[in-house]
């Protein structure tokens, strides 16, 4: 047997993560640092919980086909997580997160600015209790700046941080205007941001022995996330537009009409554009001297996409891809969410999972797409439900006996 044969513990076996946030951005961070091995405490408020357990319908339905208290937004977030309902209006309960804290490695929040010092549970309190933990706020505007108090959600930031403006139909096209992404992107790449950032911190502390504050703003990450579009404006000095789905700096790249729907010509170099146009019928197109190399197709593209277009609508989608993948172009359907589960790729990379659960049955949740072969991601259990592991989780970090932890649940403490 190898050493890569050898089953490791996961890479962050033994991290301690006390998980404050709610809703998508915290959770998303939480739950990737769970998948890969820590051991995250999910902070909710008793007899409510994270708000998005209510943001249905649908719900998770229990075994005898009855709506559960879950919703189907908060289970996509909170996998391979422990949950404690402790009730942080109460002194008892700051306390407890207090001792929590001082036992953990890594703090997840996303309390506005500030929110936090009122129970006196902020950053700078924490990490003086705890010098080695490393506390990571996600808020929607940053600690600093003169949108430092207000609140911040992911609808908001995808207008104000610039994605809205370069997504959506041109001008002058029919449906025009503005448009977000279908799901909350800014959420999902803070919360991969805050996991890249608390796994830093953690290495850096192996040498300084020190934790530190992590300060994750929303719209920093949506204008770090504009990547090309925003390289483009500070090369060029010219704010993208619309361009419904062609790209700025690739033609074609963009979806076409089929004899029966649509699919994507996704052509990143001039030997790909060439094998389309012989497929297509028209070789005469990669000679032309408007459309020979990228450059002259974006100069040209109003020109070609039309040209394009008439002879796309000639096949099916089935076809037209049978045949482009044969010669070696980038192509592809649209799929509807339930043909994406049932494509074949996706089937093979396992990419839809299921966990057993205490009321369901079994939950079904798309799997982590981290593939790492020494240390795979492994699913302990499904995402929990409100103050399951309450006893569990203070028997284990604080050493409370049951007497102590039906007392605090007398006290509604927790």
């Amino acid at each position: 047997m190898s050493a890569e044969d050898t089953p490791r513990p996961p890479p962050l076996a033994g991290i301690r993560v006390l998980d404050l946030s709610r809703v998508l951005a915290g959770p998303w961070a939480g739950q990737m640092l769970a998948d890969l091995g820590a051991d995250v405490v999910k902070v909710e408020r008793p007899g409510a919980g994270d708000d998005t357990r209510s943001w249905g319908p649908p719900y998770l339905k229990d075994e005898q086909g009855r709506d559960t208290s879950d919703a189907a937004y908060f289970l996509c977030a909170n996998r391979n997580k422990r949950s404690i309902a402790i009730d942080l209006a109460q002194p008892q309960g700051q306390a407890l997160v207090r001792e929590l804290a001082a036992r953990a490695d890594v703090l997840l929040e996303n309390f506005k600015a500030g929110g936090l010092a009122q129970y006196g549970l902020d950053p700078a309190s924490l990490r003086a209790l705890n010098p080695k933990l490393v506390v990571c706020s996600i808020t929607g505007f940053g600690q600093t700046g003169p949108y430092a108090a207000r609140a911040g959600y992911d609808f908001l930031i995808q207008g104000m941080g610039g994605l809205m403006s370069v997504t959506g139909r041109a001008d002058g096209e029919d449906g025009a205007g503005p448009q977000k992404v279908g799901v909350a992107l800014v959420d999902i790449m803070t919360g991969l941001y805050a996991t890249i950032a608390v796994q830093a911190a953690l290495a850096e502390r192996e040498r300084s022995g020190l934790g530190q504050h992590i300060d994750l703003a929303l719209l920093d990450v949506q204008v770090a996330c504009l990547a090309n579009q925003a390289s483009n404006y500070l090369v060029g000095g010219v704010a993208p537009r619309r361009m419904g789905n062609a790209h700025p700096n690739i033609v074609p790249y963009q979806d076409f009409p089929t004899a029966d729907g649509d699919m994507i010509l996704a052509i990143g170099n001039d030997g790909q554009f060439a094998k389309f146009c012989a497929v297509a019928g028209h070789p005469e197109w990669a000679a032309d001297a408007r459309f020979a190399t990228n450059p002259q197709r974006v100069a040209n593209r109003s020109v070609l996409i039309p040209l394009l277009r008439q002879a796309t609508v000639m096949r099916a989608t089935r076809e037209w891809i049978g045949a482009l993948e044969e010669a070696g172009v980038p192509c592809g359907p649209i799929n509807r969410i339930d043909e994406v589960f049932a494509d074949p790729q996706v089937v093979a990379r396992g990419l839809r999972i299921e966990l057993p659960h205490a009321e369901a049955g079994s939950v079904p949740l798309v799997a982590n797409p981290i593939r790492l072969s020494g240390s795979p991601v492994a699913y302990r259990n499904a995402p929990p439900r409100l103050g399951e592991h309450t006893g569990e989780v203070l028997a284990d970090w604080l050493g409370l006996d049951p007497a102590a932890v039906a007392s605090l649940h007398g006290a509604g403490v927790v």
